[in-house]
């Protein structure tokens, strides 16, 4: 028999494999820092520094006062905490949301919940290729709006959104008083493009540490100073009341070596991303008839990613292939050993159409047969050639059997 061929994994998007030094420091922690930071002896002192250091390594990371970060389990209870609390203390100010049409859905969930509590949902459609309009924010502000949400980079087809440019115009939109709150969804924006928590204007910004080689059930939020928010939680007033419960040491020393690694190979990391991700379309064009992409074709300028320039994210492309349902194709490429995914991971298992897609106005045939190619650090050369060479036999072989 030959020899197997190693596993390609090109899932990022969805999670990403810890790196060697986060698994390091993350037993270490667990081994050695098992304190609970609440206690008052020594062993508990020394979890509390540990948290400490791993707030001052992340709001180093994207310009922020280590008293601007809550930690949480992820990026979906950081979302939750940002939409929630801040409309549970400033609901009197306004009942208007607007948000987008491919937001994650826990960002899409919750605002279709708070629409029961007699809140005004306004989605904000994107073009063809996933971007949404800052013209559309400004066509859709009111005098009761409280509240704007946009991600950084869209999860499925990685279409980098103008929140900066977004920012400025709430900033101009109502200078004084009530200006509505601005909550940026960056979890697939951490680690991959430069982040300035600060510099883009947002009062509420979300991560996880798991997309960036991180462990998962740890992310944080960035609260701008000054922005009211209320605690979903509460019990032990933990993470300066915002987040009660015993913090997830091991967890959280793990996401600041994962985010501290991110930040020192940033450069690198997106030249070589950015390359890999042109290498990846050019491939699959070449191997795969009637092959289509959906979303941004080029990535976006990382000396300013976020100022409405449009583009995508290095890591991430979402292909089509019409006549081979996508679900069957991502199970096709697991047989030989290569692993990619049909869209959000967390809906993924629930068989339902992609709501981005269908958004971005794609046709039927393109909606189902769609798979995200997401990249990591590890991907090469050959992983993209392997890809499309099987791709194209996959999909080839689907489509011929579809036909009989």
């Amino acid at each position: 028999m030959g020899a197997q061929r190693p596993e390609i994994y090109l899932d990022h998007a969805a999670t990403s494999p810890p790196h060697p030094e986060v698994v390091h420091e993350v037993l270490r922690a667990m081994r050695e820092t098992y304190g609970n930071p609440s206690s008052l002896h020594r062993k508990g002192l020394e979890a509390e520094r540990a948290v400490g250091r791993a707030r001052e390594t992340l709001a180093a990371a994207i310009g922020a006062r280590r008293e601007e970060i809550v930690f949480t389990s992820g990026g979906t209870e950081s979302n939750n905490l940002a939409l929630r609390g801040a409309l549970r203390a400033l609901g009197h100010r306004g009942r208007h949301i607007i948000t987008t049409a491919v937001e994650h859905p826990s960002v899409l969930e919750v605002v279709r919940d708070l629409e029961g509590d007699g809140f005004r949902v306004t989605l904000l459609a994107p073009d063809r290729d996933g971007t949404v309009r800052v013209e559309d924010l400004g066509r859709a502000l009111a005098p009761d709006t409280v509240m704007v949400s946009m991600m950084a980079v869209n999860n499925e087809v990685g279409a980098v959104q103008p929140v900066a440019q977004a920012a400025a115009l709430l900033g101009r939109a109502r200078p004084t008083g009530g200006r509505p709150l601005f909550h940026v969804d960056a979890s697939q924006a951490l680690g991959r493009l430069p982040l300035d928590a600060a510099a883009l204007g947002a009062d509420l910004v979300t991560f996880s540490a798991h997309k960036l080689g991180g462990p998962k059930g740890a992310g944080g939020l960035f609260v701008r100073h000054g922005t009211g928010l209320r605690p979903l939680l509460l019990g032990g007033g933990q993470e300066g009341g915002l987040r009660s419960g015993t913090e997830n040491v091991p967890a959280i020393a793990g996401m600041a070596v994962a985010v501290d690694l991110a930040r020192r190979e940033l450069p690198e990391r997106t030249a070589v991303m950015s390359e890999l991700r042109r290498h990846l379309i050019e491939a699959v064009f070449g191997g795969v008839p009637e092959a289509r992409l959906n979303g941004p074709a080029a990535c976006a300028d990382t000396s300013d990613p976020f100022a409405g320039q449009g583009g995508a994210a290095p890591h991430i492309a979402c292909f089509s292939f019409p006549g081979a349902p996508g679900e069957v194709v991502v199970h096709c490429l697991e047989e030989e050993g290569i692993y990619v995914s049909t869209g959000a991971a967390c809906s993924s298992r629930k068989r339902r159409r992609s709501h981005v897609l269908e958004a971005m106005g794609l046709p039927d045939a393109d909606v189902d047969s769609a798979i995200r190619v997401s990249l990591g650090p590890e991907t090469s050369d050959a992983d993209i050639d392997r890809l499309a060479e099987v791709l194209g036999r996959v999909v080839r072989d689907i489509r011929r059997f579809a036909r009989r």
